[in-house]
């Protein structure tokens, strides 16, 4: 059984990245939290509220430089995640951070994932539909043979497959694909039933 869905969530995770000499550590812990600053005031600008915003620790990794005397250097990187309902609005603003670009902020998107919350609820009616689709088919097979299709024995629920719209990438241990707002949710079920 399928069902195409519209995404309800989104989750925008983008970046602010600071390459610094460890002459310049302090400096470089300072620019970061002056982008940060601008991000913050970037986001408020366009409607999303500090309850939708997470920010994470700054995350210090060490440049390997080929030259052994050269200074050492770091990379200094802070995670901001936007969580929000306003799917199409989200998406839109993640293409659109030319004005942190324009005040000096080295600001990227990392990942924009899109979901579907109503997952659970989708997956009980998907048996449901998914077992008459079975029970349909197994009629058919039954009218072959002069038989009938008699109560239903077992069932068992498969895993679940959200794939984006047209996308036949199925896996074995089931698959969210959150690349794209729409989506199709399928279930498959096993079905035994009696034949009279």
């Amino acid at each position: 059984a399928t069902k195409q869905v519209t995404s309800d969530h989104v989750k925008w995770v983008g970046v602010i990245n600071h390459i610094t000499k460890v002459s310049t550590l302090k400096a470089g812990y300072a620019d970061m939290a002056h982008d940060l600053d601008n991000v913050l005031a970037f986001l408020k600008e366009n409607g999303i509220t500090s309850d939708q915003i997470v920010v994470s620790p700054v995350f210090m990794d060490q440049n390997y430089d080929q030259n052994p005397s050269a200074e050492k250097t770091y990379t200094l990187r802070q995670n901001i995640d936007v969580n929000s309902s306003d799917v199409k609005g989200i998406g839109e603003l993640s293409k659109n951070i030319k004005p942190l670009i324009d005040k000096g902020v080295v600001f990227s998107t990392q990942s924009v994932e899109y979901t579907y919350t109503k997952l659970p609820e989708e997956r009980v009616a998907l048996l449901s539909s998914a077992i008459m689709d079975a029970k349909a088919r197994a009629s058919k097979l039954a009218e072959s043979s002069g038989k009938s299709v008699g109560q239903l024995k077992s069932a068992s629920s498969g895993v679940v497959q959200v794939m984006s719209t047209n996308s036949l990438d199925v896996s074995d241990y089931g698959s969210y694909d959150t690349s794209k707002v729409e989506k199709n949710i399928m279930l498959t079920v096993k079905a035994s039933f009696s034949l009279q």
